[in-house]
């Protein structure tokens, strides 16, 4: 069904908002609020109603259902202190009260449409620039991919780009673009400046597939539509006898790669703004930068950075979920006392949870806060279900191979980094998963591997404590006598606090063996 109002066009099918002719950006709770609503235009909708319809009775705080109720409105041109499209009802609800036509009345007449009406169409039609209604969000477009090989091969490169359209979505950190919208374009030769004009995109992503015999090659690339320049581009050659494996496998390796590269090019734009002009969202971008970082200094900004974005939005789950993450870390790097901080990040993801139950790094900072308090099955669960809502998350993959190492599960922690360094190779957080490798591979008693697992995430992030762990430990247990003391020195210059009883009260390991056997590693190499 399609209503029109205001020279605006929302079709419930396709879940879209147009502004005449063109689309307009909407977060989709935002646009399951504004459905309801008009579907609902004869009566006032309770908050009850909203709570029940939209949110699925999840809580909410006011706070949140207001800023959503003023997203609907300024989406569809209202506002607060006009209301001529949502009024508030005191004391009773919102009700829809717009001049409403659905498409099939307006096909038989347009006697009912304004002549404001009829110019909003008209003057969006022509303009060269549509005015969008402004976003706090930067928001990617994925164009069809180009199929190069025969018309049959076309549900590939269809899939791979519809497939990709929901893998973003799930990120949370960006606003994409429909199907419906980005689809328009299919077998048409756009430049990416007239697709960022025309959807209202910062970047724009494009590829193609090409398939010969039992070879496949997919080349995807991101392109900032301002600059017109690529911030990122692969290709991915595979061999093609499960197709529908190695299209999952694809999807999940571009949007790991696409990610941090998006992260960073905002982090760019940010950094030309001063923090005094920052919305929520960019000072979340700013934070992102310094939490890839691993050092005290720069977890410090992270987490100045996101109070003051909760200062604006109490609401922000990826806020109080990067929040959380950032103390948690600190905690087990040494950097902070973790009976003081610890309760801060439970609180900070328990709330990220409430907020949005859907969101995956709420859950993985919340199985972040059970691991260090050696919760170790709830741990393992919470990090499950961050990878189950997004397959793509190579950070959470990477925590659930820490989860599994300190349980015991050795081998499988092995495996779930393995998964984690295919779906994103070049992370900025590449030091991590050798880290956790090295881990594994310590408490599986290969001292070896461990050490040069070890040594690889130094190499990568040279102030990196938990990896110096590992290694004095490996070295201590394999006699390496001259190893042991040079780790045991840079230990305790990423770790000034660093001692036995510190390894036993902080360092979160289930099978008690194991955990006599870590300290022993220490004990051997020097460490009291």
């Amino acid at each position: 069904m399609q209503f029109i109002f205001e020279g605006n066009v929302l079709d419930t099918d396709t879940r879209e908002l147009r502004r005449g002719s063109e689309p307009v950006a909407v977060e989709p709770q935002v646009l399951d609020l504004l459905i309801y609503l008009v579907e609902n235009r004869e009566r006032v909708v309770s908050r009850d109603d909203l709570m029940d319809s939209v949110w699925r009775g999840r809580p909410v705080s006011e706070s949140s259902l207001s800023s959503r109720i003023h997203a609907a409105r300024r989406a569809i041109g209202d506002s607060g202190k006009d209301q001529k499209l949502i009024r508030t009802v005191s004391r009773r609800g919102l009700r829809f009260v717009g001049s409403l036509q659905s498409a099939s009345d307006l096909a038989s007449t347009n006697a009912g449409t304004s002549s404001s009406d009829r110019n909003l169409f008209e003057d969006t039609k022509t303009a060269a620039h549509p005015a969008f209604v402004p976003l706090d969000r930067a928001v990617i477009a994925v164009l069809p991919f180009t199929n190069m090989s025969g018309p049959e091969q076309e549900y590939l490169s269809d899939g791979i780009a519809e497939d990709l359209i929901t893998a973003l979505s799930k990120l949370g950190w960006f606003l994409i673009i429909a199907h419906s919208s980005s689809f328009t374009y299919k077998g048409k030769a756009v430049h990416i400046k007239q697709v960022g004009d025309e959807l209202g995109a910062r970047y724009v992503v494009e590829g193609s597939v090409r398939r010969s015999g039992d070879r496949i090659r997919i080349t995807a690339q991101l392109n900032e539509v301002a600059s017109g320049s690529h911030v990122w581009a692969d290709r991915y050659d595979r061999e093609a006898v499960n197709i529908f494996s190695v299209h999952d496998e694809i999807v999940q390796a571009i949007v790991s790669a696409i990610e941090p590269h998006l992260l960073a090019a905002e982090n760019v734009r940010t950094r030309s703004k001063p923090p005094s002009s920052m919305d929520a969202w960019e000072l979340v971008m700013r934070a992102l930068s310094h939490y890839n970082r691993l050092t005290p200094q720069d977890h410090r900004a992270v987490r100045d950075y996101l109070e003051q974005a909760i200062s604006l939005d109490p609401d922000y789950c990826q806020a109080l979920a990067v929040l959380s993450s950032s103390y948690t870390f600190s905690a087990h790097m040494g950097w902070v006392e973790a009976s003081a901080v610890v309760p801060l990040a439970e609180n900070a993801a328990l709330a990220a949870v409430r907020i949005d139950a859907y969101d995956a790094w709420a859950h993985h900072a919340l199985g972040a806060t059970y691991l260090i308090s050696s919760q170790f099955d709830e741990a393992i669960s919470e990090l499950e279900l961050a990878l189950m809502l997004n397959p793509s998350f190579s950070h959470a993959q990477n925590y659930y191979a820490t989860a599994l190492a300190f349980s015991g599960r050795w081998r499988d922690a092995i495996g779930a980094v393995g998964r984690a360094l295919r779906l994103s190779p070049r992370d900025p957080l590449l030091a991590l998963n050798y880290g956790s490798a090295s881990l594994a591979h310590y408490f599986g008693g290969n001292y070896e591997e461990a050490i040069r697992q070890a040594q690889t995430a130094i190499r990568l992030r040279a102030d990196y404590a938990s990896a110096y762990r590992v290694l004095v430990a490996a070295a201590g247990m394999s006699g390496q006598a001259g190893m042991a003391a040079s780790a045991l020195q840079e230990l305790r210059r990423a770790q000034p606090n660093i001692s036995c009883d510190w390894i036993a009260t902080h360092v979160p390991i289930k099978l008690d063996s194991d955990r006599l056997r870590y300290i022993e590693g220490f004990r051997r190499a020097g460490l009291e």
